[in-house]
């Protein structure tokens, strides 16, 4: 009589059966690793380049946020160099003006200090001023005198002056009786260019004229 172990023969088949089933589930877990691998390796890489980009980037800001406070340091001491440079503008206007202004007065000083000093070079004894004006080139007198002769010899001296014009006696009048004094008004232009050499050597020959106008005119007051 023939016996077969079933039990043994059914454990061998399964044994035999597991491994061809192991085989082919590591045959289809394969690719998947390696895909697995390749997305990891990609994870790494991306990781890699943005680490690299923003090391690059971050450097970048650095050196614009460097550039941009250098940029304001400068403007900072260009603003302070301006604002000294306008200062020391307003300054020299101010001072300018004010020079300009003492030029002024000294010029407008000039004229008056000028006539009175030649006025009263030109004037004789027996003679005195009671008022002078100038406005306009003009120089008008208001005087007195002791005698016409002397109030002549005053005018001839403003004629033959190289800053005066001829002057023109407008009056001479007998003031007062006790003591004798006689009053004149007389204008004359002046330049402070002096007069040429012609015009002064002719006004000797008017002396006598001069001094005949102003003794007609004394005797028209003394009447």
């Amino acid at each position: 009589m023939i016996k077969i172990n079933l039990v043994r023969e059914g454990r061998a088949v399964r044994g035999a059966g597991a491994a061809p089933a192991a085989a082919s589930a590591a045959a289809a877990g394969g690719p998947s690793n390696l895909n697995n691998a390749m997305v990891v390796g990609g994870l790494v890489l991306g990781a890699i380049l943005a680490g690299g980009w923003y090391f690059v980037e971050n450097n970048k800001l650095k050196e614009r946020q460097a550039t941009v406070e250098t940029k304001k340091q400068e403007s900072a001491r260009l603003e302070a160099i301006i604002k000294e440079v306008d200062d020391y503008t307003h300054r020299k206007e101010s001072l300018q003006r004010r020079i300009d202004l003492i030029n002024q007065l000294k010029q407008n000083q000039k004229g008056p200090v000028k006539v009175m000093d030649r006025v009263s070079q030109d004037l004789p004894d027996l003679v005195w001023l009671d008022a002078m004006q100038m406005a306009g080139g003009v120089v008008t007198l208001s005087g007195r005198g002791l005698n016409p002769n002397a109030i002549a010899n005053f005018v001839d001296n403003i004629k033959n002056d190289p800053l005066f014009e001829e002057p023109e006696l407008q009056h001479l009048t007998q003031a007062t009786q006790v003591p004798l004094v006689y009053s004149f008004d007389m204008t004359f232009h002046f330049s402070y260019a002096p007069k040429p050499e012609s015009a002064s050597g002719a006004s000797g020959a008017t002396t006598t004229a001069t001094g005949t106008t102003a003794s007609s005119k004394t005797s028209t007051g003394t009447k």
